[in-house]
């Protein structure tokens, strides 16, 4: 499609294409979310917000984004793989923000959708060493190829619609994740992967004036979990594949702030003895409230943390083995230091988070 333009008037559409279509499908996916009676109530003390807000607003970016994709992206097998993926991740959580899906049948669900991109190929068969002899590590047969790639699937499904609780979080930090992927695939990947970044990134920025403090819509399961699914096929396809260059920690970094919050809900959850699916107030953004921050604050300082990850994401694409590894400490040093910040919020007394539930009504 379009096959004389240049590659950068190709991004600049697909962008374009799928801000627009997003922006204007958000307004009656609104209206069909509430006809449909697709709305978030603040039934527990997780939800900060404090009346009834549609949901299923995902439905608009996954419009932009997989139209852009048919009108911009050449359909290879890894593409097609992708975008099926992405339309089985799309009803599954269509249905979850109708009906409150069991988490088990939402687990089968990306389950199914990675089944079906690997099977097209989206597979993490080897990546590059980040130590300063190089090299790549091969990962071997289907029995370690496979559950590799369905687990960092099924793992960035599930962290960006974790994360996904204050106005504009998850999907400001998934356009960063994107922005950031989209500039390394210019240096190292494919056309098409480059195209797919774009193509995200612009429905995302169509859906944030919707999204953003206060939340007139929110993206649901459908939104969340679609560019969790989105961002962690499309980095196997266009920067595992490339060890020659890069290593694993570029769509690590790109993806650490979701990631990071989901490892730390699991080891949380399994330690008090929860079911490691079970919801609670223990999430980043959570304890950025409890410091005392407006959602607005806690969602500018998470969005600066994946920003500055971001780069140095992007900086680690550099040939120098000093710049990868002052990269590679630097990165630790920031995701130690916030951590620490935030942990220290934590409340002190059971009552704080009664009186921490009160303020943010």
């Amino acid at each position: 499609m379009f096959p004389n333009l240049a590659l950068w008037e190709r991004l600049l559409l697909a962008a374009a294409v799928a801000f627009a279509i997003s922006n204007m499908t958000t307004p009656p996916v609104k209206r069909f979310a509430e006809g449909i009676g697709a709305m978030d109530v603040p039934k527990d003390e997780r939800r900060v917000h404090n009346h009834p807000i549609p949901r299923m607003g995902g439905l608009a970016i996954f419009l932009g984004f997989v139209l852009s994709l048919l009108l911009f992206v050449d359909m290879s097998t890894q593409v097609m793989g992708l975008l099926l993926g992405t339309v089985i991740i799309a009803v599954m959580g269509a249905l979850d923000d109708i009906v409150n899906l069991n988490a088990w049948i939402k687990l089968g669900g990306q389950l199914l959708a990675a089944g079906v991109a690997v099977r097209c190929g989206i597979v993490v068969d080897a990546i590059s060493n980040f130590t300063p002899a190089g090299g790549t590590t091969v990962l071997g047969s289907a029995w370690v190829t496979i559950p590799v790639t369905v687990f960092w699937i099924v793992a960035c499904t599930n962290a960006v619609n974790l994360i996904d609780g204050l106005d504009g979080l998850a999907v400001g930090v998934s356009t960063i994740s994107s922005l950031t992927m989209l500039v390394v695939s210019l240096y190292v990947a494919d056309p098409s992967v480059s195209l797919i970044l774009a193509a995200l990134t612009g429905a995302c920025l169509g859906f944030m004036p919707y999204n953003l403090n206060p939340a007139k819509i929110f993206m649901g399961d459908v939104g969340s979990q679609m560019l969790g699914f989105v961002l962690s096929t499309a980095s196997i396809i266009g920067l595992f594949k490339f060890h020659a260059i890069i290593s694993f920690l570029v769509p690590l970094l790109a993806l650490a702030v979701p990631l990071a919050d989901t490892i730390f809900a699991f080891f949380r959850r399994i330690l008090h003895g929860q079911s490691p699916f079970h919801a609670d107030r223990g999430h980043f953004h959570h304890r950025l409230l409890a410091l005392g921050m407006s959602q607005k604050q806690a969602v500018a300082v998470l969005y600066g943390v994946s920003a500055v990850l971001g780069l140095i994401a992007v900086l680690m694409t550099g040939q120098s083995v000093a710049l990868r590894i002052g990269c590679i400490v630097a990165a630790f040093l920031i995701s130690i230091t916030v951590w620490l910040v935030v942990l220290r919020s934590l409340p002190r007394h059971p009552h704080d988070n009664e009186e921490r539930k009160q303020g943010d009504a």
